[in-house]
């Protein structure tokens, strides 16, 4: 019966995914917010159908997530169409390395200071919770190759990049607490964690997705081949660029978002997006199984998680005042305008991202001591991105419309 229960819960959330542009397209309420529901109904907190616990799951929850993520960067880099030399690619830049590090050093302040944590303890959760979501910022992030929007654009460059620039900082808190080598006074860790990791990840998926994108283009326009197998290739670029940029010692998260911007630019010099529209639209179908998957785990767990009373103050400090402050930093001075730059100030959703971090610092090196906090912290900033930003979103994106709408009469 309970394997039936798992049927019928899994087509019923199939089934609202396929229908959610039509009929949750108009209000204050998300995918992700009924998915994290059906989580928990289904757990130990109502129907009991699974009890999976943190402690037990990390491993398999490092490797969920990863996967998921992944699926999302590829089809974030995808989406940018935007040529590399042009300025639009500013405010994504500036969000992803100048607010991510005021974002990172505001939490580690807190982390010191407010929650007595020690320094590497308090690093690593701003690298946990420093980058936001390409997995569940769908709504916000653009909507096809042909959108041109700032605000679209800047939260789709943001989402895939923070995701892989911040895992030096991670990293880095591993290190300053031992488990993991950065040499003295930081000398590998800035060359290896931050250098070459970041460079070959992006050199690499750059590369792969460069040449492949072209020889698909060759063999289409010379010999009608590579037709119809868009799906492989999709998945096919996504594994290969990660696996050898991580075999290479460099950020697979990174890689992955560079094979999908590549390839996009690959075609792009053609006029011709058939093949990326292809991959795309595959590609989002398993980016939306992706998330529902791993908000339903969520839900699943919430029950395991510790409850830290220091959430009460810290989710709102990481939402409203470390998120806004770190992007106003990071725009000061752009082309941005002011609503721009508030609704993105909002709209910097935790999600996927962070639980994998938090995960593989379990698996590599947390002190058990400190596991139960950063989990307990983590999962109450996740959850409540997940239910202000899904009830916030459509409105707030229709009031951006319209005032869009009246600067182009």
């Amino acid at each position: 019966m309970t394997w039936a229960l798992w049927f019928a819960i899994g087509g019923s959330l199939l089934v609202l995914m396929a229908l959610s542009g039509s009929v949750l397209s108009n209000k204050p309420v998300s995918t992700a917010m009924l998915y994290l529901g059906a989580g928990v109904v289904a757990g130990p907190l109502a129907l009991g159908l699974a009890a999976p616990a943190w402690q037990d799951h990390s491993r398999l929850l490092e490797h969920l997530t990863e996967v998921i993520v992944l699926l999302s960067l590829f089809n974030s880099g995808l989406k940018m169409s935007v040529g590399l030399h042009e300025r639009r690619w500013l405010p994504p830049l500036r969000l992803a390395l100048v607010s991510m590090v005021v974002t990172v050093l505001l939490v580690t302040a807190a982390g010191v200071w407010l929650l007595g944590l020690p320094l590497g303890v308090a690093v690593l959760l701003g690298g946990i919770l420093a980058p936001t979501d390409p997995v569940l910022a769908t709504e916000v992030q653009l909507e096809s190759l042909e959108d041109r929007d700032q605000l679209r654009f800047a939260l789709t460059g943001e989402g895939g990049l923070n995701d892989g620039t911040a895992f030096p900082v991670v990293m880095l808190g591993l290190g300053l607490m031992g488990a993991h080598e950065i040499g003295a006074w930081g000398w590998r860790w800035v060359a290896v964690d931050v250098v070459w990791a970041s460079a070959i990840g992006l050199a690499m998926g750059g590369a792969l997705g460069t040449a492949i994108g072209r020889l698909v283009l060759w063999l289409r326009s010379r010999h009608q081949a590579a037709e119809g197998y868009e799906n492989f290739l999709a998945l096919g670029l996504v594994g290969l660029s990660y696996g050898l940029a991580v075999v290479a010692h460099g950020y697979g998260f990174l890689a992955v978002f560079a094979a999908g911007l590549a390839l996009r630019h690959a075609e792009r010099r053609t006029a011709d997006a058939e093949m990326t529209h292809a991959v795309m639209s595959f590609n989002e179908q398993l980016d939306r199984v992706g998330e529902m998957v791993g908000v339903v785990v969520l839900g699943l767990l919430l029950a395991s998680v510790p409850w830290v009373p220091a959430a009460l103050w810290f989710v709102p400090l990481a939402l409203l005042v470390v998120r806004p402050l770190s992007v106003w930093v990071g725009l000061a001075g752009s082309r941005t305008s002011t609503l721009q730059r508030r609704l993105i100030g909002w709209f910097g959703i935790r999600g996927i991202g962070s639980l994998y971090y938090l995960s593989y610092a379990l698996n590599h090196g947390l002190p058990p001591e400190f596991a139960p906090i950063l989990v307990g912290l983590t999962v109450a900033v996740v959850v409540s991105s997940i239910l202000v930003h899904g009830l916030s979103v459509t409105p707030l994106m229709a009031l951006y419309r319209r005032q869009r709408h009246r600067r182009d009469l």
